[in-house]
């Protein structure tokens, strides 16, 4: 029997310049943790209760920063998109609102696609014009020496209702023909996207340039006041220091959340 689950989160200021939870809703596989940290950020962390996704499972994450508030979400292990009884595809879909003067940082653990498993995530996010946001998104192509599963992605983001980012990735049996060619991943089987959207960036001397970084990695201001930085790597270790690199160069982690 396929699982239905969905966890929910709602950040509020507490009146004191921090940041108060007060929803915080776990359901079947999604379990939410408060964690500590320094700072007036409030801290969360989606601890897998079980093994989800399986094909056919629908789990689903909705989390909510109000005006003022400052999150931070992580998770304690990688989620893995497994095979199951079921004939139809895994979904995962993630809804994220973030409120005017909030700040949200979103940086979960990779996403792996195993051998066998479909699964369709997508990520939609609706920003005020005075939101900040960081978000890094991982996927796994297999584990040790396995061929991926069918996994597609897609992530939107509005910012003060209008569009800023729309962008799908497809992999695996019955993606697109040379998803796996010279003109997309090259032979890597790990990919990643960290988003940065800062009002500040609005004024372009604050705004990073656009750069590669190394062979298979490149930052790109977006049109708004926004940067996407792509990564290809041969594993998930390589990709993570890739990424972690940027955000440590620009100060992200410790700057927003």
């Amino acid at each position: 029997m396929s699982l239905r689950a969905t966890a929910r989160i709602t950040a509020a200021p507490d009146g004191r310049g921090g940041t108060a939870l007060p929803v915080l809703m776990s359901d079947g596989p999604l379990a939410l943790r408060r964690t500590r940290g320094a700072g007036p950020a409030a801290r969360v962390t989606v601890v897998g209760a079980m093994s989800a996704p399986l094909n056919g499972d629908r789990l689903a994450v909705e989390a909510e920063v109000r005006a003022g508030a400052r999150l931070r979400v992580g998770s304690a292990a990688a989620t893995i998109a497994l095979p199951g009884p079921a004939d139809e595809p895994s979904r995962y879909d993630i809804r994220i609102s973030v409120g005017e003067g909030a700040e949200l940082s979103w940086l979960p653990e990779q996403l792996i696609s195993v051998r066998g498993g479909r699964l369709l995530m997508t990520t939609r996010v609706e920003l005020a014009p005075g939101a900040r946001l960081v978000l890094r998104e991982e996927q796994i192509l297999g584990r040790h020496e396995e061929s991926s599963g069918t996994l597609s992605t897609r992530l939107t983001v509005h910012r003060g209702g209008r569009p800023l980012l729309d962008q799908e990735l497809s992999f695996g049996s019955g993606a697109p023909g040379g998803w796996d060619g010279g003109a997309v991943l090259g032979g890597h089987r790990a990919v990643g996207q960290l988003l940065v959207v800062d009002p500040a960036f609005e004024a372009e001397d604050r705004k990073p340039a656009p750069r590669l970084l190394g062979d298979t990695a490149a930052l790109t201001p977006l049109a708004g006041p926004a940067v996407l930085v792509t990564a290809l790597a041969s594993d998930a270790l390589r990709l993570r220091a890739v990424l972690d690199e940027v955000m440590d160069t620009e100060g992200w982690p410790t700057q927003y959340g």
